[in-house]
């Protein structure tokens, strides 16, 4: 019996153990998305390439699998381009299938040419065109297995027309078994015990908790950790929950302070790049000591020297570390008077945040909102978020106490991404929590980029709470009054200041598109009551459109954001 090259791809990505596929079909791939659910595949069609890609990084994020990213030819894939270098940036796995033009038309202008594989290189860690239906398989395990083993990332593999529509006889049809999950790496006792040393001489240690911790599922060694010896730690945005962010040790509140004036920072998955200041002056000490645990060799020594760099997985390399801790008997004391100064620094500031938190003046302000949708919200659910004053703000006030449980723009600092984020974790939820639910917060710009997904999850019947921090604008934005006056006084694109958009759009309004219920809030109480309400529904997405003032702002910063470190 012979099967075409549609029907190799959706039975090896079966094999695999590969669950769903996220895209837009079209010409080559309509038969292979059709062979894709006749094999038991999830298919979901979006509306835009890209937030597909978004989608199924995010699912591979939280599931440690790969999904797959269905894409057209040429302008298909370029839509995709830009989330296969989010997630290889972010360190997620992702398999994008690229149709493409019929081999025989290459060179000759062919429907939608395009050198894809070339074109994908610079943005995943491997791409490649099967040359041949019978090695489909191989090619399907070879892109699984580099999605996930080492630093995970992004993969891709092009489908010619003539590839997917060749006929091969089934005994000929290449057989390769299912990836077997990644081998995990120890670390060398003597590194360890390097580091336990610097631990124990340190005056001022801070553990630093990075997404890479989160993605290793290492929070039970952590957790125990944190518990065990007391130390402060720091999570980066995506390293939150893997230790509660209600934990005592929890410095986040003082974070500025804590960088700047640790002697010793055990840094566990996360990188020294922007985010992290480079691990410089002025942020840092000069004299810091870092002790690095990466599972990527490459990372090691990145941007400054770490005193101990470890390459081993963050699970085991916690462990050993805690075992030489305890025959000690470490235990870095909250009577410590680093933790002193770290706890006089944390109060001053909360009681900075506390103020702004309870002005319910309208407009409102940043904090005030997400303060009361915190109060709220289920302790649980999967956070969503994106923005420019949205995204920072709100990871301040909206917790997290379970590890995965925010999505954001990450290392590459992408807008966009908050709606496919929130479709794969959905799905996750669906699959493995189906009580848990998902908050997905959004700037009212960041929400443009991909705000047609809403009728996504009202096809698919995904119970997502979407809440738009409107302020107008992009930073910030212009009242209504300022708005109409200055539209009125010109041309409109010599007048209208580049940071604007439309005053006090009514976003809500279009889920009555798909039949569904918008709400939209200017006062604390209209926000509460919308969201018990966006709770309550099981079957369908929500959206709560929150204006604010246009001229909110977050609380003084001790550094401007993205200031320059120096060696």
């Amino acid at each position: 019996m012979a099967k075409d090259g549609n029907q190799i791809v959706a039975e090896a990505l079966k094999h695999q153990g590969l669950t769903y596929v996220f895209g837009i079909m079209g010409h080559p791939v309509i038969e292979l998305a059709l062979s894709m659910q006749a094999v038991g595949l999830q298919y979901l069609g979006f509306r835009n390439e890209q937030a597909a890609c978004y989608a199924a990084q995010g699912y591979g994020y939280l599931t440690g699998k790969p999904a797959v990213v269905l894409c057209v030819s040429g302008p298909g894939l370029l839509h995709v381009i830009g989330g296969m270098a989010n997630a290889q940036i972010n360190c997620w796995p992702v398999l994008v299938l690229g149709g493409s033009c019929p081999e025989d038309h290459e060179g000759i202008g062919g429907f939608q040419e395009w050198p894809q594989v070339e074109a994908s290189r610079p943005f995943c860690k491997y791409a490649a065109r099967p040359p041949s239906a019978n090695l489909i398989p191989m090619h399907v395990e070879k892109a699984v297995r580099l999605s996930t083993y080492g630093r995970p990332g992004a993969v891709y593999l092009d489908l010619p027309a003539t590839l997917l529509t060749q006929k091969v006889e089934e005994d000929q049809i290449g057989i390769a078994a299912p990836c077997p999950s990644p081998p995990i790496i120890h670390p060398q006792l003597k590194l360890v015990e390097t580091a336990a040393k610097l631990l124990l001489q340190s005056r001022r240690p801070l553990v630093i908790i990075g997404k890479g911790a989160a993605y290793a599922r290492a929070e039970k060694q952590i957790r125990e950790l944190i518990g065990c010896t007391e130390l402060p730690f720091l999570p980066t945005p995506m390293g939150k929950g893997v230790v509660p962010d209600t934990d005592e040790s929890c410095v986040s509140s003082a974070r500025t302070f804590a960088l700047q004036q640790s002697d010793v920072i055990l840094l566990l998955g996360a990188r020294l790049n922007w985010m992290l200041h480079f691990g410089r002056a002025p942020r840092y000490r000069n004299d810091v000591k870092i002790i690095q645990v990466d599972i990527c060799a490459e990372e090691l020594h990145n941007s400054v020297s770490s005193a101990v760099a470890i390459q081993a997985d963050i699970g085991p390399t916690v462990e050993l570390l805690l075992q030489i801790l305890r025959k000690v008997n470490y235990n870095f004391k909250k009577t410590n008077p680093w933790w002193n100064e770290i706890t006089s620094i944390k109060a001053k500031n909360k009681q900075s945040v506390d103020r702004m938190c309870t002005d319910t003046s309208v407009p409102l302000n940043y904090y005030t909102v997400f303060k009361h949708i915190q109060d709220i919200i289920p302790k649980d659910c999967i956070i969503c978020s994106e923005g420019a004053n949205t995204m920072d703000i709100g990871r301040t006030i909206l917790l997290n106490d379970l590890p995965r449980h925010r999505l954001d723009a990450g290392t590459f600092g992408t807008m966009g991404v908050g709606l496919g984020f929130a479709i794969a974790a959905a799905l996750y939820c669906k699959d493995n929590y189906p009580k848990k639910r998902v908050l997905c917060v959004e700037g009212d710009s960041a929400f443009g980029f991909s705000g047609m997904e809403i009728e996504t999850m009202v096809r698919y019947k995904l119970p997502i709470v979407i809440v738009i921090i409107n302020n107008n604008g992009i930073y910030s934005g212009l009242d209504k009054e300022t708005f109409t006056e200055l539209q009125d006084g010109g041309e409109p694109c010599q007048v209208t200041p580049p940071n604007s958009l439309t005053a006090e759009a009514r976003y809500e309004k279009m889920m009555e598109m798909f039949g569904q219920k918008g709400y939209f809030c200017t006062t604390v109480p209209e926000i509460q009551q919308a969201i018990k309400t966006a709770f309550a529904v099981i079957d369908a997405p929500s959206l709560i459109n929150v204006m604010i003032d246009p001229q909110a702002d977050r609380k003084e910063q001790k550094f401007n954001w993205l200031t320059e470190s120096k060696l």
